[in-house]
């Protein structure tokens, strides 16, 4: 991860220093490098051992970094990883165009990879990423959204980018059609696990542990699992109260909500469609070759149930 780091810093130069600004800002703030740390954790356990997984990390970091910046604006968001986001700070029409030149930048370093199947995977990917995001978009404020159209959007916005992070390891390693999509059906399990439990936490977490305002999903007009499960199982006055604030984003009505997703089961049963997705992944990554990376992989589809920020 230093070396993915030395990467980053060194592919962040612009001559316009608002954009490099603005990208040290949100990078630097932290966050769990989760997928360039899944294409590294996945190198290791197919024998890659050559320099261009950093360089892929680190795209896989940029595209991400990326879509939080478009994110953030869509969502009107002000906090992220418990500082003010960027759009915050730097306003609106700044964040957009340098999430744009993050884009741009990481398809200049796929191109370092002179390799068309990378071309592919992460063009495909950062496609599937925006349809993912628009349909999201089409989705606010719809109370009728179902469990899966819920999942159809987490597998496209989400789950879409861990995979193409597991992927581009086995094609680095040339590795067999069979083990490329174990790799890539772990990187899916695991990228759609990690979203359910984050719905999970806007319900049931902490915004100083989190770094982010608990009930912006409710307030951006967000239809999630821990909602569709209490709406499916709450009484005809619990569903209208659930409805209505879907509808409106009214997050006065919160606590209110955060009460009926509980006494329903409804947090239990969507860490229980979580911990159904991580085994998956441990399914997955069974397929693979037996050493310290694939122990890295099982124990980290494992350890994300427990995940509190």
């Amino acid at each position: 991860m230093h070396e993915v780091d030395k990467v980053i810093a060194a592919r962040l130069n612009s001559s316009v220093s608002l954009v490099g600004d603005i990208a040290r800002y949100i990078i630097s703030a932290g966050g769990k490098r989760l997928r360039p740390a899944l294409l590294l954790l996945m190198c290791g356990a197919l024998g890659y051992k050559g320099l261009q997984r950093f360089n892929l990390a680190a795209v896989v970091e940029f595209i991400h970094t990326a879509t939080l910046l478009h994110d953030d604006v869509v969502d009107e968001s002000t906090l992220r990883r418990g500082r003010p986001t960027a759009n915050e700070n730097f306003g609106n029409p700044a964040s957009v165009l340098v999430g744009d030149f993050l884009h741009s930048r990481a398809f200049q370093m796929m191109v370092d990879a002179d390799d068309m199947r990378v071309m592919q995977i992460l063009s495909e990917a950062t496609n599937v990423i925006a349809e993912g995001e628009v349909q999201q978009l089409m989705n606010t404020h719809d109370a009728s959204l179902d469990e899966q159209g819920y999942l159809e959007v987490i597998r496209s916005k989400t789950a879409k980018l861990f995979e193409a992070s597991a992927r581009l390891a086995a094609i680095l390693a040339r590795s067999s059609p069979d083990l490329e999509k174990a790799c890539a059906d772990y990187g899916q399990a695991l990228g759609t696990a990690f979203q359910v439990i984050d719905d999970v936490l806007d319900y049931d977490g902490d915004s100083s542990e989190m770094g982010k305002n608990l009930g912006d999903d409710l307030r951006e007009g967000k239809v999630t699992l821990p909602l569709i499960i209490a709406m499916q199982r709450g009484t005809q006055d619990q569903r209208r109260l659930i409805e209505s604030a879907i509808q409106t984003g009214a997050v006065e009505e919160l606590p209110a909500i955060v009460q009926i997703v509980k006494s329903t089961g409804a947090l239990e049963a969507t860490r229980l469609a979580a911990a159904a997705q991580a085994q998956q992944a441990i399914d997955a990554a069974r397929q693979l070759p037996s050493n310290r990376y694939t122990e890295g992989l099982l124990e980290l589809a494992s350890q994300l149930l427990e995940r509190r920020l």
